[in-house]
């Protein structure tokens, strides 16, 4: 079996193996288990009545869909507030609901009487049948932006809920006890001011807008940037009128990353990378220069990427079906660790990465295989080697 093979064989298990180690399985309620789903008093009035109104639009499409529109108009009249559609609602309700479908039954039998007083006597006078029974009825809910069991106004009604910045506690319901609770970057007792870590941006008689101080700050600040922060926070110092500056850790790299480590610096802290790491990220660097950036190194000058793209042949490589190759056995040798050596190093970082991040990891597996599968199938078809079998890296067979 060719050695490409084995190796992407070799790379796709390991993915696989450590893929089984992490994913992890969510179970789906089962049905039985939605349908005994239990909301509260206003949630479970709020399912039922929605229920209710998908039959009323139901039935009226069912029976009055195209014809004759006097006709439907007069059949309509006489149809549309009769017994026969409300037991036709009735037969089919809570029917198609997914979450708590049992208590929605339950509900239905317990609020007929209801429902009946509503649907032959009040659907002139209340033509919302949610308010009617939900709110003025049964009392399990309140009308919007109100709370409590007395249906108390939430703070700011009607028109600046929480000054616009947040959600009053148990509005609509006859719970909860109609606090603010402001969004991310707002406080007080109604959200009219900024948040620590933020600032006034923005701000009239009718709108508050905060915004998030920059990453340096520690705490509060007066505007955007680094520049207007109060205090800065740690792996940032603070110059007169010109704000946090960050700090370069990597100024001082043996006494932050000790040993045989590379010291990358970044925003307010800094990273060190072992050995292995900062190989990968010198493969890395030079596969990008050379699909990208740099002639083949059998190019002396070149027009694209490739041993076929070179103006000239470099120094110790020959031009031959168009392809400058390597002029000596150990030459081919060489190449062959360097190459093999390239492949090892590139699964090694997969396999370090893999014990940060896997999904990051799951790709870049990917396209090693990739690589290694379609530099081996090039090499093997094209003759560079200058020779019908490859030179084994350990000498020939």
């Amino acid at each position: 079996m060719p050695k490409t093979v084995i190796l992407f064989h070799l790379l796709t298990l390991f993915l696989l193996l450590n893929l089984s180690t992490y994913v992890k399985c969510n179970k789906t309620p089962s049905n039985e288990e939605l349908k005994a789903q239990v909301f509260p008093p206003c949630a479970a009035c709020k399912v039922l009545i929605n229920s209710f109104k998908k039959g009323i639009e139901r039935t009226s499409r069912e029976k009055f869909d195209g014809g004759d529109s006097a006709w439907e108009e007069d059949k309509l009249g006489s149809y549309s507030k009769s017994e026969t559609r409300l037991i036709e609602i009735q037969e089919h309700l809570c029917k198609e609901v997914e979450r708590g479908e049992t208590q929605c039954h339950t509900l239905a039998e317990e609020l007929e009487n209801q429902i009946e007083e509503w649907w032959f006597n009040h659907q002139q006078t209340h033509p919302d049948i949610y308010e009617f029974i939900c709110i003025e009825q049964t009392k399990r809910c309140c009308p919007k932006d109100h709370f409590g069991s007395q249906c108390t106004p939430c703070p700011g009604f009607p028109d600046k809920i929480c000054n616009n910045n947040g959600k009053c506690k148990g509005a609509g319901t006859r719970k909860g006890n109609g606090e603010c609770l402001c969004d991310k970057g707002y406080e007080g007792n109604t959200c009219t001011e900024c948040a620590s870590g933020f600032y006034e941006s923005y701000k009239d008689e009718n709108k508050l807008l905060c915004s998030p101080c920059h990453a340096a700050c520690d705490g509060p600040c007066n505007g955007p940037g680094p520049k207007y922060c109060k205090k800065c926070k740690k792996g940032w110092y603070m110059l007169d009128e010109q704000g946090c500056f960050d700090i370069d850790e990597c100024m001082k790299s043996n006494e932050h990353c000790p040993g045989n480590q590379l010291c990358i610096n970044e925003e307010g802290s800094y990273k060190c990378l072992s050995k292995l790491q900062e190989i990968y990220l010198l493969i890395i660097c030079k596969l990008s220069f050379m699909f990208i950036l740099g002639c083949d190194k059998a190019c002396n000058g070149c027009s694209g990427d490739g041993p076929d793209m070179c103006i000239k042949c470099a120094e110790g490589y020959h031009k031959k079906d168009n392809l400058c190759i390597n002029s000596d056995v150990l030459g081919r040798k060489q190449e062959n660790v360097a190459r093999y050596a390239t492949y090892f190093g590139l699964c090694v970082a997969t396999c370090i990465i893999f014990q940060r991040n896997i999904y990051i990891a799951s790709v870049i597996g990917l396209l090693v295989g990739i690589y290694i599968s379609v530099s081996e199938y090039m090499i093997a078809h094209s003759n560079v080697q200058d020779t019908t079998a490859n030179v084994d890296i350990l000498g020939p067979a």
